[in-house]
């Protein structure tokens, strides 16, 4: 049976009516629907065909009676997903899977069904393009954010997912005249940010341009409008240019006897309008509107051709780029040069070959093109992709939160980039604004979790210096150090941003844990028992932690002990439930214990026993900013949701205004006799202005062996006196009172004294 016979046997139910006998006669537009997409299929096998037939007949049998906003049978769109595909010459498994792709979402298919049906691949890629409509969130944003962490996921595993998605996206985004204004609104939004960009970032520039285009068009309607007329009449004005540089071009190419391909082309109005926003330029100051493409045989030809343009015009210094040597990141190969022309005005040409075209346009999707007939120059593109997936997998490892992964899916997404060399000449390609520890990271996550300092081209520079092309980066690790919750807000790629966030919380947990465990551990101890081991071969003990995580909703002892280190959960309710366990099984309280943790309690403060802090508690103990307490303070600890233990002192009045709405959170904490570090505290300075009363200041606290961390002033404009706010680092009350002593004997410093919260 040929193709077009087929065609012919395969109109689609909906078009046919819902009566099969006797059929309707058919319109050419209807007759030629499945018709084009057969012919676009010529690459395929017979049995491939026959395949591609099944899943057609499956979905306009799943989709009949069903109708787009437009009005269509809404089998038009599967239809046209897969012309799509086709033109991309993806395999036969991609092009039923977007015949299917809505089976499951609106026709209540399951995927065992299509499994049956059509085999565990097509069923996959089938699955993965589905919505997660069945899943109920808390609100839009974050359903929307689940939806896209299992399609990235999905396109992780198998790329030809992407592929399909964004095919079935650009059909929706060319129909969308039929849906309602506020819909069109936020699928155009949503369009230009998250699927034009994964389209660039996979080499798809021809799906990347039109979509940015469309999404534009939805979304700002009257600019695009304004924008396309003076478009139009420009191209009106320079005709005459581009068909004398067409000439020319020609002629010298003619001349040294180089078969070459030139194509003018014209630059999108959505590329002009961000053109004229980043360079704040109207659009008579944008010029070059139109370029040119040369495409050559070989490679070498390529640097040929750019001899031979830069021969005929001018070109413009710095803008010269060669994407072949050092390709972008998404696999793009061309040389770029902009010239000028006779008439004065700057035209971009691009040269390449025709596979590096292919590619160009078409990126990941350009391996099916070549994939048959032996070709393999495709194969960086598809590396290039490959990277980045595998990338969301890494990402997805450390995040479990969907909008999370999506925030740092998108830092990644940004086109620009900057391509910096390892001290070996590997290249690396970066966004722009990357800086050394994104360039760690990149390396291995080893390497991000351990660096201290950096050299760029030699140099020694900080960790949060923006890297630049060209730059060779050297990074200088050491066993000791670790991430630093300040680099999130330096980093710019989702892998760095992603590694270092799992790290602190990792830390906090097991920190949290720790102090849980010793929280819960005093208040058994107050009920004159012991914790039961937590020996996973002690059966006993291990009935025991599962009864009690069962009653608290933990999945472990582990979480709720670091629920308990959080503040989530209060450990004296713990302590007493996990008695109340270990009662049935007959563990009574021991007398000398239960005398020993009731001579530890307060009669005002509902005891745990005493947390001692000697300032080596990490993240799970803080000291509260608003008091800022120092070793010799009176101090109490309050355990917030989800904060950990937040360490005030007694005459603390946001402290005292906590105790009085939460007392049962607050627990007897005092200083170590060992201390590992000095403490922050807050020191407020009256000065009369002149010349050098900062460094009076400086001199004064370093006389006293103590550091400045921070340092503000008043925001009115200077007058005769001014209050400076330090924040001094120091070890004990007796060594704050020689800093104010030293600093009260500065000729500038009028008085002085340690600020509370309350204290005028």
């Amino acid at each position: 049976m040929g193709i077009r016979s087929l065609a012919a046997e395969l109109l689609p139910a909906a078009l046919q009516g819902r009566s099969r006998t006797p059929e309707p006669e058919q319109t050419p537009a209807e007759a030629a629907s499945f018709a084009g997409l057969t012919d676009k299929l010529a690459y395929l096998s017979k049995g491939d065909l026959k395949l591609v037939r099944e899943a057609y007949k499956f979905a306009d049998e799943a989709h009949l009676g069903q109708f787009r906003a437009s009005g269509l049978p809404y089998i038009t769109h599967p239809l046209a997903v897969a012309g799509l595909c086709a033109d991309w010459r993806l395999d036969v498994q991609a092009v039923m899977a977007a015949l299917l792709h809505d089976t499951i979402e609106d026709q209540g298919v399951t995927k065992t069904e299509l499994i049956e049906r059509f085999g565990a691949p097509t069923a996959d890629l089938v699955d993965g393009l589905t919505k997660l409509d069945k899943l109920q969130f808390s609100t839009r944003e974050e359903s929307q954010a689940e939806s896209f962490r299992k399609m990235l996921l999905a396109m992780a595993r198998d790329v030809r997912v992407i592929l399909v998605k964004l095919a079935d996206r650009l059909h929706n985004m060319r129909m969308m005249d039929a849906m309602a204004a506020n819909k069109r609104s936020r699928i155009a939004r949503e369009t230009l940010e998250i699927y034009a960009p994964i389209a660039h970032r996979l080499g798809l520039n021809q799906t990347y341009r039109e979509l940015q285009e469309l999404s534009f068009q939805y979304l700002h309607p009257w600019r695009h409008g304004a924008l396309a007329k003076a478009i139009k009449r420009a191209r009106g004005y320079r005709r005459d240019i581009v068909e004398r540089v067409q000439r020319d071009v020609e002629r010298a190419f003619g001349a040294q006897k180089m078969k070459v391909e030139v194509t003018g082309r014209e630059k999108t109005v959505y590329s002009i309008y961000r053109k004229m926003r980043e360079k704040h330029a109207g659009f008579a100051q944008v010029n070059d509107i139109f370029g040119f493409r040369i495409v050559v045989a070989t490679l070498p030809e390529c640097y040929l051709a750019i001899g031979v343009l830069h021969q005929l015009y001018k070109p413009v210094p710095g803008r010269f780029k060669d994407y072949i040597a050092i390709p972008k990141a998404n696999g793009y190969q061309s040389l770029h040069t902009t010239l000028v022309s006779p008439l004065g005005t700057a035209v971009e040409f691009q040269v390449r070959t025709d596979e590096m075209h292919a590619v160009a346009e078409r990126g990941i999707a350009a391996h099916w093109i070549y994939k048959t007939n032996g070709k393999s120059d495709s194969q960086e593109a598809q590396r290039m992709g490959a990277l980045w997936l595998q990338s969301l997998i890494d990402i997805q490892d450390e995040t479990r939160d969907s909008a999370e992964f999506l925030e740092h899916v998108k830092i990644d997404l940004y086109p620009d980039a900057v391509y910096v060399f390892t001290p070996r000449s590997k290249i690396l390609a970066l966004p722009r604004g990357a800086t050394p520890v994104d360039f760690a990271y990149a390396i291995h996550s080893d390497v991000g979790d351990h660096v201290v300092a950096a050299k760029v081209n030699g140099e020694p520079v900080a960790l949060h210096t923006e890297l630049r092309s060209g730059d060779v980066v050297e990074v200088i690790t050491a066993p000791g150090a670790r991430p630093s919750p300040g680099w999130l807000h330096m980093v710019r790629t989702g892998r760095a941003r992603s590694k270092i966030r799992h790290y602190l919380k990792n830390l906090e947990a097991e920190e949290s844990q720790s102090l849980g465990e010793k929280l819960l551990g005093q208040a058994l101890r107050a009920e004159g028992l012991q914790a039961p081991s937590s020996d996973p071969d002690d059966a006993d003990a291990a009935a025991v932690w599962q009864q009690l995580t069962r009653w608290s909703g933990n999945r472990n002892r582990g979480e709720l002990l670091t629920d308990i280190g959080l503040g989530k959960k209060i450990a004296t309710i713990v302590a007493k439930r996990l008695a109340g366990l270990l009662a049935e099984r007959g563990i009574r309280p021991d007398a000398v214990m239960l005398t020993m943790g009731r001579y530890a309690s307060d009669d005002t403060t509902p005891t745990q026993g005493v947390v001692f802090v000697d300032g080596s508690e990490g993240a799970s103990v803080q000291m509260a900013h608003c008091c800022r307490p120092i070793p010799g303070d009176q101090i109490a600890g309050y355990l917030g949701r989800g904060e950990g233990l937040v360490v005030h002192t007694s005459e603390c009045q946001v402290g005292r205004r906590l105790f009085e709405r939460d007392s049962e959170r607050w627990m007897r904490v005092e200083w170590a006799e060992e201390l590992t570090r000095s403490f922050p505290t807050t020191v407020v300075a009256l000065v009369h202005n002149g010349k050098g009363v900062l460094a009076q200041i400086a001199s004064a606290v370093a006389a006293a062996e103590a550091d400045i961390t921070h340092l503000d002033m008043d925001q009115e404009p200077a007058a005769e006196t001014t209050e400076l706010r330090l924040l001094v680092s120091v070890r004990d009350r007796v060594h704050l009172a020689e800093v104010l002593r030293t600093l009260r004997r500065a000729p500038a410093v009028l008085r002085v004294w340690r600020y509370k919260p309350g204290q005028a």
